[in-house]
């Protein structure tokens, strides 16, 4: 299999996890690549603030990431702009030597927090590449544009909700301006 070097990478020595706040800017080649590798029109910014404290073992990353991005609206296939700020935590943990190895069809249960642990060999983590999976993780697979909903209600498009007994409770709420 194939090494390829990810696009935006920032390694980071485990013993400089200190708890002070740094930032990681992606460069103005790092963002095309990333935009191409996440099917975005275009990426124009990602900055991420955070802070890496070490927890026994493990290295625990805490912040947040800003992008200004660039999608094609999943109704009127036309390009808009938005920017993304998301809450970041991930946690490094040293991968253990003989830990068994999974079997590809056997059925494994994850919890909640496996989904934010990334394992390390070695004395650097990838905080780039974290950082990038983060932001792909954020993305909406679905992105609607400013001009979806009347795109939608000139084509007489409805979603299940609207259709559903409850359809006519949905505007209940809402006051005349």
């Amino acid at each position: 299999m194939e090494n390829i070097a990810p696009e935006f990478s920032r390694l980071v020595d485990i013993r400089d996890a200190d708890g002070k706040a740094r930032q990681f800017t992606a460069s103005a080649q790092e963002c095309p690549a990333l935009a191409e590798r996440f099917g975005l029109a275009g990426l124009d910014s990602l900055v991420a603030d955070v802070t890496l404290s070490g927890e026994n073992a493990a290295i625990v990353m805490r912040g947040t990431l800003t992008a200004e991005i660039r999608q094609i609206c999943s109704i009127t296939a036309e390009e808009f702009s938005t920017v993304l700020a998301e809450d970041i935590e991930i946690r490094f943990e040293p991968e253990l030597e003989g830990a068994e190895e999974i079997v590809p069809d056997e059925e494994i249960e994850l919890t909640e927090q496996d989904f934010d642990v990334e394992y390390y060999t070695g004395d650097k983590i990838d905080i780039g590449e974290a950082i990038a999976q983060s932001l792909a993780i954020a993305l909406d697979p679905y992105p609607r544009g400013p001009d979806a909903d009347e795109a939608e209600a000139r084509a007489n498009i409805s979603t299940p909700e609207d259709n559903s007994p409850f359809a006519a409770l949905k505007d209940l709420g809402k006051k005349d301006s």
